[in-house]
């Protein structure tokens, strides 16, 4: 009870003793005090007053504190019923699914977005239990564990999937809280639930695209060493062995060049049906890239039925292809390595498969070849080029060459990206093609990326200095460098070394390299971000995204691998993955940009799909900075 209520009624009931004393008192203590009448009238008439007048101010300052209290619960009401509104507004109007139920899971409430989710009216769930939404796709125990987190912490957070009124199974991200009354007693359960079944088919469709070739709709190289690793491992405990066969097709260049790179991609395609229908299933086939394929079988664990089935192929290819009433004619070099034999892991496999394939190609084409433990020319060759790598470094053969990055909505060239070119004394300029894999593979190219990203924040220096006004520069981290837990370190002392400002700085790391180890990978990059530099994804499209861990990453930016922007406009594969990709960077609040841009057609695609930036042949290639063309 209120304070003024309580006044109110205390001065109520002082006013009745009162009364009643007076009434018994009054007259007998005037009479034993006057003896003549007269002066006892006057004393009795003043006494009246006095009372009366008693009597007015108890009941006025009675009545008053009654009204104010009164209306101040009046007000309080009408505040109250003006909360209520505005939380029945919200309730109503949210777009996330709302039912309440009372303390024993009887639904007494919903919103429309819950009808609309659910396809329910109120009418046919209110009195009804949740339970009547259930998949089926959870057990006991999935709701035990629910109800047993809400008793301990009062709340619960999760995937859940639910049932529809027409019968779909669909997921929820679903929020239970548990609400008790002034006295701590349990009164209902609230729970907020969105619908994310869009989410669950985008990562789905990302998962596919990440894992399978567009072109042939075959695995991938991701996909193909996954399933390598599980065969191996599969023998290994069940001692049988395998058999890698490597397939590249002969003079494929020359297709491309000659008849168009329309008519070499409707190539691959038949060249990777024909092969799906040779091998048949229990085989993985996949295409690793370019024109080279991969075939991994466990029915060949020895050299004679693995060398029968590379002559199958190659005879099999020797068949002409009709396309677009042409017929083509292409033949096939093939390497085998077998397991456990020639190698014990699939990356050694398909080392030593690559080894077999360049022999085969260097035994003129057209045949097979078997790997043996002496190096081969192309083995031997990597050897080579890693001691004139490590003797490029010391005596500072490298160069850094810059590629303009433009904002695509009017073309202004915005920043560049560093890239790193081998000025060979004897060889000229040797592509990075050829020795960047081979730095990856002996560790050098941690130390490369290092030396290039202190040039690159040096010559940011100088641009600024020169009144140049670029947003930033880009320099590649690769998975090697990344993995390093100094790394943070290294950079903080490029910065501080040249004085770059770290907000014109932007360090492009590949999604393979975050997603292999995602919490380090977390982490890695908040410590980088808290240096104030940018961060963004490389080869986005190319490796495998959590989507669930992609928005916790304080990245910035997500490229376009320049491997789907090359069919733009016309592949409709190409299409498809590029949409994807921006709509997904848009609704994280990412930029995109796309690089391998080399037709206008490509960047009007992109710009109309409000891709924001471009890179590509089509700006500008890499150049050494003092030949770099500014607007």
């Amino acid at each position: 009870m209120s304070d003024p209520f309580r006044d109110a009624l205390r001065m109520a009931a002082l006013y009745l003793v009162l009364s009643v004393l007076w009434l018994a008192l009054s007259d007998q203590l005037l009479s034993s005090l006057f003896d003549n009448p007269q002066q006892l009238a006057r004393w009795q008439l003043i006494s009246a007053y006095a009372w009366v007048l008693c009597s007015a101010l108890l009941i006025f300052s009675s009545r008053a504190r009654l009204l104010n209290f009164i209306g101040v619960g009046a007000r309080l009401r009408r505040e109250d019923r003006e909360r209520l509104r505005m939380a029945a507004a919200v309730f109503d109007s949210t777009l996330e699914g709302v039912l309440v139920t009372d303390s024993e899971g009887l639904i007494v409430h919903v919103n429309r977005a819950f009808m609309r989710i659910t396809g329910y009216d109120k009418e046919e769930v209110i009195g009804q239990r949740p339970n009547k939404f259930k998949s089926g796709r959870h057990d006991a125990a999935f709701y035990q564990e629910i109800f047993a987190t809400l008793a301990q912490k009062g709340e619960w957070s999760g995937e859940i999937w639910n049932r529809r009124k027409s019968g779909e199974v669909y997921p929820q991200w679903q929020t239970i809280c548990s609400i008790h009354d002034d006295c701590g007693k349990l009164s209902h359960y609230v729970a907020v639930f969105s619908d994310i079944s869009a989410i669950k088919h985008t990562e789905r469709e990302l998962i596919y695209l990440a894992h399978h070739d567009p072109l042939t709709d075959l695995p991938n190289r991701l996909l193909f060493n996954d399933r390598a690793e599980q065969a191996l491992a599969t023998a290994q405990s069940n001692k049988r062995g395998c058999a890698l066969l490597l397939l590249d097709l002969d003079h494929f260049q020359s297709i491309n060049d000659g008849l168009g790179h329309n008519v070499g991609d409707q190539l691959l395609k038949v060249v990777g049906e024909r092969l799906k229908a040779l091998l048949g299933s229990g085989v993985t086939l996949a295409r690793l890239g370019g024109d080279e394929f991969a075939v991994l079988t466990e029915q060949c664990p020895q050299v004679g039925p693995a060398a029968a089935l590379a002559q199958n192929i190659i005879d099999a290819m020797k068949e002409p292809f009709i396309l677009d009433n042409q017929r083509l004619f292409v033949s096939v070099s093939i390497g085998i390595s077998l397991f456990p034999s020639d190698a014990l892991s699939a990356e050694q496999l398909l080392r030593n498969a690559d080894s077999a394939l360049f022999k085969a190609k260097a035994s003129g084409r057209a045949g097979y070849a078997l790997y043996t433990e002496e190096l081969t020319a192309h083995a031997q060759q990597r050897v080579e080029t890693t001691a004139e790598l490590r003797r490029a470094l010391e005596q500072e053969e490298l160069r850094v060459y810059f590629q303009p990055v433009h904002d695509l909505r009017n073309g202004a060239m915005i920043g560049v990206e560093a890239l790193v070119r081998w000025q060979h004394p004897e060889r000229g300029l040797v592509p990075p093609g050829e020795f960047i894999p081979i730095a990856e593979r002996s560790g050098l190219i941690a130390e490369i990326d290092n030396w290039v990203l202190r040039q690159a924040c040096s010559q940011m220096v100088q641009w600024q200095a020169e009144g140049r006004q670029l947003l930033y520069v880009a320099v590649n981290i690769s998975s090697r460098l990344f993995s390093q837990r100094d790394l943070y370190q290294q950079v903080a002392k490029v910065l501080h070394d040249t004085g770059l400002d770290p907000a014109l700085l932007e360090l492009e790391v590949t999604e393979s390299a975050v997603m292999d180890n995602p919490e380090v990978a977390l982490e890695q990059l908040h410590r980088l971000r808290e240096l104030g530099l940018r961060l963004a994804i490389d080869d986005f499209g190319t490796g495998y995204s959590s989507l669930l861990r992609l928005k916790r990453l304080p990245v910035q930016k997500l490229k376009i691998d320049q491997g789907f922007v090359a069919g733009l406009p016309h592949d409709e594969d190409d299409v498809a993955i590029v949409r994807v990709i921006i709509a997904l960077g848009k609704s994280m609040g990412l930029q995109v940009l796309a690089e391998g841009i080399e037709q206008v057609e490509q960047a009007q695609f992109l710009l109309e799909y409000e891709c924001e930036l471009g890179q590509g042949y089509w700006f500008g290639r890499p150049v050494p900075a003092q030949q770099l063309r500014w607007n």
